[in-house]
């Protein structure tokens, strides 16, 4: 997986969730949008299911993502 220290869309706090990556303003990590476009789900979905996370946050990620491959 990518370093995410350079994407803005993400953030890391040891006091929130472990310390996983999240999406920056939430408690949902990264990973959970990878998982969740693995099992089926579409990026539509995804923003439904986690109403606090925006677009731009999403296609950030996925950017980033791709361009650490």
């Amino acid at each position: 997986m990518a370093s995410w220290n350079t994407c803005p869309a993400v953030e890391r706090d040891p006091d929130k969730v472990s310390g996983a990556w999240v999406f920056r303003g939430t408690r949902v990590p990264v990973t959970a949008l990878f998982e969740n476009l693995m099992e089926g789900a579409t990026v539509e979905q995804f923003l439904d299911w986690f109403p606090g996370i925006e677009r731009w946050q999403v296609e950030s990620v996925i950017d980033h993502e791709c361009r650490e491959l």
